[in-house]
């Protein structure tokens, strides 16, 4: 082992340990914030390792900055830009596109394709509640069952949510893994598309069976007939006033191609081996424009020019802002999990476990995902769950040859998607929505075709980190 290892003893392993056991149990049965009991545990995981406590303090407030610097305007563009989306119509305009273009009898898959593409700067939550009313016409209209269709949405949303930037947590994981983020997006679309597929079958089999246990058990019916006429009412009208298409797709796509351009561009200056190319103009361009913090802040400015024209100067300002009044605490818990992963660095206990772990038979990218999986079940919160399983296992596996980080990254999301139940807010959501209101319903609805969509992730997961990792 080396110095940092060697000078930790039992003891900083013992408080590491009860560190995550208090950092659980705050999160989940008190009134103190994740920030805070992130703040927490780090203060105890470093004094237990024998820290001092002004190094503690530092490593903390490093760390917080340290992470944040790569990531905390990534986040707060995304949501920004995601807010715009939302109040302008775009993420509805591509939802009933998408409708068109599928067709009958395949309305499950154009929900599961909106809310894949709609949910990567759009919070799922708030997507959820925009797309239901389309679920509940194409129900009305079709005679597919409704909660085929709102498993399918709810699906497509947590996919990307989960695994895909500009989206906040993979963004924090990437931050904490320090991965580029062309590589994240473009592993998280490999890694989650199996789940499209398998969250479509369970929709297509269960909706309607939990439709009619619904009836049976409760007498209820989730058809709303007054609703559905409603809509039916306005929707041409309603239709008129979205954005048109190639707009509406316009500030997702422009971030995305400039940070896969930096990335494919990087990848042939260093496949070249002439360093003489690096300093080239055209590479000094794409490296400018596809840096995440130029290409997701282009994506802003296209999204309130494009499809924000019908709002003043000052009711723009105020929607924006209320996007970044979304992003402040997912920033804060993303650096707080951050100054955790720069304590466990510091002091020696990270290198540590990271030997240890070395010698299990234990598949070293399993470590993160094992970690958010858990804290997932615990406390609810995806975010949470992967920026904790990210900033926790960072510096094990720092100390573990030939892991891939990008990888090591996905996992973390991958593990946050677990049976989601009463401790997320998204559950409720999906749930209250369609109208289903007995938990064990509300289990089939949701949990069940949440992990689902976790397990068939990690196996797409195992399978290539097998073959490329």
């Amino acid at each position: 082992m080396n110095a940092a290892a060697s000078a930790v003893g039992p003891e900083a392993i013992i408080g590491l340990v009860f560190a995550i056991a208090l950092l659980i149990f705050l999160v989940l049965r008190t009134k103190i914030h994740a920030i805070v009991a992130l703040v927490i545990a780090a203060s105890i995981a470093g004094l237990s390792a024998g820290m001092a406590p002004a190094s503690v303090v530092r490593s903390i407030t490093t760390g917080f900055g340290a992470t944040l610097s790569t990531i905390g305007l990534v986040i707060g563009f995304g949501v920004m830009m995601g807010r715009i989306l939302e109040i302008s119509g775009a993420a509805e305009r591509l939802a009933v596109t998408l409708v068109r273009w599928l067709g009958e009898k395949r309305e499950d898959w154009a929900m599961m394709v909106t809310g894949y593409i709609v949910s990567i700067p759009i919070f799922c939550d708030s997507a959820f509640v925009i797309l239901n009313p389309l679920v509940r016409a194409l129900a009305r209209n079709t005679g597919r069952s409704i909660l085929t269709l709102g498993i399918a949405l709810a699906g497509g949303l947590m996919l990307t949510h989960h695994a895909v930037p500009p989206t906040p947590g993979p963004l924090g994981a990437a931050g904490i893994f320090n991965v580029d983020i062309g590589l994240m997006i473009f592993w998280g679309v490999v890694l989650t598309l199996p789940g499209m597929f398998t969250i479509i079958l369970y929709a297509r089999a269960m909706g309607p069976r939990i439709e009619a246990m619904i009836r049976n058990e409760t007498g209820e019916s989730l058809t709303a007939a007054e609703a559905f006429q409603e809509f039916k009412r306005n929707a041409a009208e309603r239709e008129k006033e979205l954005p048109p298409l190639w707009l509406s797709m316009l500030p997702i796509l422009v971030p995305i191609l400039l940070i896969f351009l930096n990335t494919v561009v990087a990848g042939i200056v260093s496949a070249s081996g002439n360093p003489a190319l690096a300093d080239s103009v055209p590479v000094q361009i794409c490296a400018f424009i596809g840096n995440p913090v130029i290409a997701v802040g282009l994506g802003v400015v296209i999204a309130v020019y494009g499809l924000a024209g019908k709002l003043n100067r000052h009711d723009t300002a105020a929607e924006l802002e209320k996007g970044i009044e979304a992003a402040g605490i997912i920033l804060l818990v993303t650096g707080a999990g951050g100054a955790l992963g720069a304590v466990l660095r510091d002091s020696g206990t990270g290198t540590y476990i990271g030997e240890w772990v070395a010698t299990l038979p234990l598949p070293a990218v399993l470590i993160p995902f094992v970690i958010a999986t858990l804290v997932r079940l615990i406390q609810g919160s995806g975010t949470v769950a992967m920026i904790t399983g990210a900033s926790i296992s960072a510096p094990i596996l720092a100390q573990i040859p030939d892991v891939n980080m990008v990888f090591a990254a996905q996992a973390a999301c991958i593990g946050s998607m677990v049976f989601g139940y009463f401790n997320d807010s998204y559950f409720w959501v999906i749930n209250r929505i369609l109208g289903v209101k007995n938990a064990k319903h509300q289990m089939l609805t949701w949990s069940l075709p949440s992990t689902v969509g976790w397990a068939t992730s990690l196996v797409a997961l195992l399978i290539v980190n097998a073959l490329f990792g």
